[in-house]
């Protein structure tokens, strides 16, 4: 999906370097920051070469979440809520009650534009990551049936793990005008339109029953949520015991290095600008602390990701 905006971020902030680690964790507490620690010295000192001043790129529109960046162009037509969490007992719990308050209903033209351009937008990062994915949706093979995507948007993830036969999809995005896309990419990937079924609503509050899934799937979704722990809550809720939660998330860079100071200056502007997009969450942390009984995390860093690095990919078993 190739970015409607295009940053000087990708080529002058951060080195092409990939890099993977392993990290096993059972009820345990980890953070990104101790995690990507031993990123080599050589690709920082290249990055601190390269980033002489910060803030002095000649692109003004540096917005750069891959999967929200091309919000920024809409908002000078139209004003962004700003994420927020739900840190009050009396929030409401029906999904469209939540739906409503925490996305507040945006004209039918800019839903539109944003379904448009994420349809055709992000097409070199997600050729980058096809790899991880690959490997990681291979675990749904033989393993569910049942499964549930958050966040699903135009249904990219889908021709990794819907064509096996049996297989029943639900799709909740809070962005109504996803779901043709989403349908498109679930009819390319062979499921039948009667195995899928797109789902408006937020991750806060899943319009599902308990237990009622083998599997959850997230993708770039937890970065803006506005409440990443009621999300992880409702993923455990509906997941029947034993299921799986599969995610891929960017997360902040380890404390110390450019790249995180950089993403603590723009993150109170990424959130305003790009749909509640933070740069700056520690996802592996809370997503270790969810009360999963068993959580595998991989780190990557994508040289199309631009500012948000590193990415964390994994499982989560219930």
């Amino acid at each position: 999906m190739n970015m409607l905006i295009h940053t000087t971020f990708s080529t002058c902030l951060y080195p092409k370097i990939q890099f993977t680690q392993k990290l096993k964790a059972v009820n345990s507490s980890v953070s990104e920051s101790t995690t990507f620690k031993d990123v080599n010295s050589q690709a920082e000192n290249e990055l601190k070469k390269k980033v002489k001043e910060p803030l002095s790129c000649s692109n003004k529109f540096c917005f750069c979440c891959s999967r929200r960046a091309l919000m920024a162009a809409a908002a000078l037509f139209h004003p962004i809520h700003p994420s927020y969490a739900s840190d009050d007992n009396s929030a409401p719990t029906d999904p469209m009650a939540m739906l409503n308050r925490l996305h507040p209903p945006r004209p039918d033209w800019y839903e539109e534009f944003y379904a448009t351009a994420m349809n055709t937008s992000m097409k070199p990062y997600e050729a980058e990551i096809e790899g991880y994915k690959s490997e990681l949706f291979s675990n749904l093979r033989g393993q569910a049936k049942q499964i549930l995507e958050i966040g699903i948007g135009t249904g990219p993830n889908l021709k990794y793990y819907a064509s096996e036969g049996g297989t029943s999809v639900y799709g909740v995005d809070p962005n109504r005008k996803m779901e043709k896309y989403a349908q498109a990419a679930a009819d390319a990937a062979g499921l039948p339109p009667s195995n899928f079924k797109f789902l408006h609503a937020v991750s806060e509050s899943l319009p599902l029953r308990d237990a009622s899934v083998d599997a959850v799937i997230g993708t770039l979704v937890l970065c803006s949520v506005a409440d990443i722990n009621l999300t992880l809550q409702e993923v455990r809720r509906v997941l029947k015991p034993g299921g799986i939660y599969l995610f891929v998330e960017h997360v902040a860079a380890a404390d110390g290095t450019v790249l995180r100071f950089i993403q603590g200056l723009l993150d109170p502007l990424q959130q305003t600008l790009a749909d509640g997009c933070h740069l700056t969450r520690k996802t592996g942390k809370d997503i270790t602390e969810a009360g999963f009984s068993d959580v595998d995390i991989h780190q990557a860093v994508l040289s199309t990701a631009s500012l948000i690095n590193p990415h964390i990919i994994g499982i989560a078993r219930n």
